[in-house]
């Protein structure tokens, strides 16, 4: 199990990150960030909506392209709660988890073709997590769509799994499972995340949800 303060501190640049676990007392805990490089990317908070949160531009004056930048991370499907880093948080609600992700693929932005990362918690406790990733061994552009399905986690401990394994041009995607992490607390979740490139935090521990922006 690795140390997740530690990994975020280290790593400048995750890119999105889901964290699916257990707190340290027990409770079902879900952490999402989003953060940014691009002036765009860096314009938005997380705001609350009616089923979860959506992201919003900060200064709507200087918003340029919000095709892969405004969406809704959060939402609820019945008891079940999704999260993502795009659009196909609607289309898992509408179609399901696996049907859902089927339908999807990386997003459009060549040369980085950015992951889509999903996860799914249902009450029993158990959870799923996928990535959409351009397959880095076709030439065709072809889409490699991974899912990971856990029974539940152990008290202080969580499963993560983010956009990109660090900065660098292009980015590079993450690779591998969900990494076996720690549970700490959001607060310290928020202050690793790196000062310049952190945007927003969403954390759901036992349903009590909090949200951290840097622009506020």
């Amino acid at each position: 199990m690795r140390d997740l303060v530690e990994l975020l501190q280290a790593n400048p640049y995750p890119g999105r990150g889901i964290v699916v676990g257990t707190s340290a007392d027990g409770k079902p805990a879900v952490y999402y960030w989003i953060m940014g490089r691009s002036a765009n990317s860096r314009n938005r908070v997380f705001e609350l909506t009616d089923d979860g949160i959506r992201t919003k531009a900060f200064d709507e004056s200087k918003l340029e392209d919000p095709s892969l930048i405004i969406y809704h991370p959060v939402r609820t499907s019945g008891d079940d709660l999704v999260v993502t880093n795009g659009d196909q948080t609607d289309t898992i609600v509408e179609k399901g988890f696996r049907e859902g992700c089927m339908t999807r693929e990386y997003e459009p932005d060549e040369p980085n073709w950015t992951p889509r990362i999903s996860s799914i918690i249902h009450p029993d406790g158990s959870f799923e997590l996928s990535i959409l990733k351009h397959d880095p061994n076709s030439a065709e552009d072809r889409c490699l769509r991974e899912f990971f399905a856990y029974e539940g986690a152990d008290a202080g401990v969580g499963y993560f799994i983010s956009t990109y394994q660090t900065d660098g041009n292009p980015l590079p995607s993450f690779a591998g499972e969900p990494i076996c992490v720690n549970m700490p607390g959001s607060d310290q979740v928020w202050e690793a995340l790196n000062a310049d490139n952190k945007v927003s935090l969403y954390a759901n521990v036992d349903g009590t949800v909090t949200l951290y922006n840097k622009n506020k």
